[in-house]
């Protein structure tokens, strides 16, 4: 499992599956809201239903501080 954290865009990123081949994710769970009302969580799923990864938004209302500081830069694709 990896976390990439774009700072500008306050989004995370939290690879299930690493790496995610172009076109994989083809199903979007949208408008997870999260107990902060700023924090939303998208689940991506590939064809067979299967969980690749969880991408939030507002993610410093949402992570705890050490998580986004530990998390890598956001990858081009």
């Amino acid at each position: 499992m990896r976390i990439t954290y774009d700072s500008e865009a306050g989004a995370a990123y939290i690879y299930v599956v690493d790496p995610i081949g172009a076109g994989e994710a083809v199903t979007q769970q949208h408008s997870i809201t999260t107990p902060d009302p700023d924090g939303e969580i998208i689940l991506d799923f590939d064809a067979d239903g299967k969980l690749l990864g969880i991408e939030v938004l507002n993610a410093e209302q949402v992570l705890r501080t050490d998580i986004l500081k530990a998390a890598g830069p956001p990858t081009e694709g």
